[in-house]
């Protein structure tokens, strides 16, 4: 008799009931800007100390590696294109040697690792993803999530991904999303983790002191933070990037007004909140540092009794989503493209 297949469960599997207990840790740094190596060595010291403060989960922030591109803000696309040539030849392929060090350390530390890294796209020069990487205690490379929309400015630089990506991991740590910045605002995307089953949720983002006057960027993570965590009854981890003086330096130079501007005060957050929406312990706002905290998935189930939007508090005959999860590439071919050519160019039949 044939032997059946191995049970190959689908994603949106749903969670083990052993849900486990553990410390979590969002890191709030600079990276070392424009410089990969520097800047995944900081991020191995950082998951080291994580490491040994009990953490098994540790989220960086959105592109920590090897920075963000805060010209398309302060400069108009011709004074910003040298900038984006830089940010092009300083970011990441993957697979690649600067992810095979980041798998490494989490291996060596045994932590889930959520990371940002600018990747470098395979079809093009003009392509560039914000990209999140995440990554098992045992060094696998479980996701590479691109940012589905790049915000406002952030479109000079990125290209958009496809929802190939948007996956919730099974870890040791509970079923495992993760979303950059802006795409915490975007309630389908949002959803889509939700309704796979998502009881840990990366967020990963950026200072952004050069927004809009009227924007308070502290208080925009926590609001979203908030938001993911009561709306799925989920624990958030949140992790944000600070601007070091050396970013000021290299982007502002002797511009006093620039100078101020990438100075202003409440431009990051970071830390960890509870499925009531609330944070488990004190966010940390602009300096660097780690914030820790306990997690008991446990305490995901009793809210899902009041308000389980992708359960018994939704009206699916009502409402349909429907995700297009297939990869999208620029060209498709009828046939490989390997081995020898056999059929001649026009130009060889004359």
């Amino acid at each position: 008799m044939e032997t059946p297949p191995a049970y190959d469960p689908p994603a949106y599997d749903p969670p083990p009931y052993d849900l486990p207990r553990f410390t979590a840790a969002a890191v709030q740094a600079s990276p070392v800007y424009l410089d990969p190596g520097a800047t995944v060595d900081k991020a191995v010291a950082l998951i080291a100390e994580a490491a040994g403060n009990g953490a098994t989960l540790v989220v960086f922030p959105e592109v920590f590696v090897p920075g963000y591109p805060y010209w398309n803000w302060t400069m108009n696309p011709v004074q910003g294109s040298p900038w984006f040539e830089r940010l092009h030849r300083a970011s990441v392929d993957v697979p690649g040697p600067h992810v095979d060090t980041l798998r490494a350390a989490a291996r060596q530390y045994g932590v889930v690792l959520v990371i940002g890294i600018n990747e470098r796209g395979r079809s093009s020069l003009g392509v560039l993803y914000n990209t999140l990487l995440t990554i098992g205690p045992d060094g696998e490379l479980l996701g590479v999530h691109r940012k589905l929309v790049p915000t406002w400015a952030e479109k000079l630089t990125w290209t958009g991904g496809d929802g190939s990506s948007l996956r919730v991991h099974r870890t040791p740590v509970g079923p495992l999303g993760a979303l950059a910045c802006g795409e915490n605002t975007n309630t389908l995307a949002r959803f889509a983790l939700l309704a796979q089953g998502e009881l840990v949720h990366a967020s990963c983002y950026i200072a952004l002191p050069v927004a809009p006057a009227d924007y308070d960027m502290a208080e925009a993570i926590a609001v979203r933070t908030a938001a993911h965590s009561f709306e799925g009854k989920v624990f958030s981890v949140v992790a944000c990037s600070t601007v070091s003086p050396e970013i000021i330096d290299l982007l502002a130079g002797d511009d006093e007004e620039l100078r101020a501007l990438f100075g202003r005060p409440r431009s990051a957050l970071s830390g960890i909140f509870g499925p009531d929406g609330r944070p488990v312990t004190p966010p940390l706002v602009d300096d660097e540092g780690i914030v820790y905290a306990e997690i008991d998935l446990g305490r995901c189930i009793q809210p899902k009794q009041m308000h389980d939007i992708t359960g018994h508090y939704n009206r699916f005959d009502v409402f349909h989503l429907e995700v297009d999860n297939r990869p999208r590439t620029p060209v498709t071919f009828t046939a490989p493209l390997s081995g020898p050519r056999t059929t001649a160019l026009p130009e060889e039949d004359a």
